[in-house]
């Protein structure tokens, strides 16, 4: 097996901070990746590296709602008062954020070593590329979605939740599958999709939470042998472009061009399914 220098690293986190966000899965363009440079998923470095780079990318999501999120932690606080006499809008949507993780929650436990057995089986990826495909080539067919928050309800949120679930699945996209689901349940694309990164944050911090608690049990001799600067370089790589990918990603979802993506998760399937990667 290939030990994770720098270039690798670089190259591992330029891909994860672009498919992190973009529909074409981060996941199975990581597990690919790893494939073509001959390094081992289950190894303490790239265990640790996984973990540091969707930090990375969650630090981006809170870069690019860095204002909205102020004006949201300023709104709840301001509905938290006893006083407050107006609607808790704010507080409608950390219920309805809340709902949506709870299933979330439920597929990623439950079926855990069976998501985790599926990033070495080349053709799944491939299939579930293809219905992500499809999942993206039928959003124009939608109806023009018109629900803001107010009239979004908590089984909806909680069907967002279960495609995020899903989402798991290497060649599923989590941004991909959440918002085509918050957009066919009839949210507003500019809410659909920052619905879709508001969510993430609790599974990334939980999953991050676990494999590190895992990293760290490992023998002390299998903790020395990870290279902290290519890590530590490749998840500010993810950082950086996972800035750039997000606002090219809430771009094409306010202008409703996400079936574009369609074509490339197709021409990767048929790739994968043929041997040609």
């Amino acid at each position: 097996m290939t030990e994770l220098d720098y270039l690798h690293a670089i190259l591992l986190g330029f891909i994860q901070g672009a498919t992190e966000f973009l529909p074409v899965s981060s996941s199975a363009h990581l597990a690919l990746t790893q494939h073509w440079f001959n390094l081992a998923p289950n190894s303490p470095p790239l265990l640790l590296f996984d973990v540091l780079a969707h930090l990375g990318t969650l630090v981006a999501v809170f870069v690019i709602f860095s204002r909205s999120i102020v004006r949201y932690a300023r709104r709840l606080m301001a509905e938290s008062r006893r006083d407050w006499s107006g609607r808790r809008y704010a507080w409608r949507v950390a219920m309805l954020g809340i709902t949506a993780c709870i299933p979330t929650a439920i597929i990623g436990f439950s079926f855990k070593d069976s998501f985790e057995q599926a990033f070495e089986n080349r053709a799944l990826i491939a299939v579930c590329l293809i219905c992500t495909g499809l999942l993206l080539a039928v959003t124009p067919l939608c109806r023009r979605p018109r629900l803001g928050w107010k009239n979004f309800r908590w089984y909806q949120a909680a069907l967002v939740g279960v495609a995020q679930g899903l989402a798991i699945l290497p060649g599923i996209s989590r941004s991909g599958s959440t918002i085509c689901a918050a957009t066919f349940l009839g949210l507003r694309r500019r809410w659909a999709g920052e619905f879709s990164f508001f969510i993430v944050v609790p599974p990334i911090v939980g999953a991050s939470l676990l494999k590190i608690k895992d990293t760290f049990e490992l023998p002390a001799d299998q903790l020395s042998t990870i290279p902290w600067g290519p890590v530590l370089a490749g998840s500010v790589v993810s950082l950086i472009v996972g800035v750039f990918a997000l606002r090219l990603l809430l771009d094409i979802v306010r202008r409703a061009k996400l079936h574009y993506f369609a074509l490339y998760c197709w021409l990767l399937a048929t790739l994968i399914l043929t041997g040609a990667v």
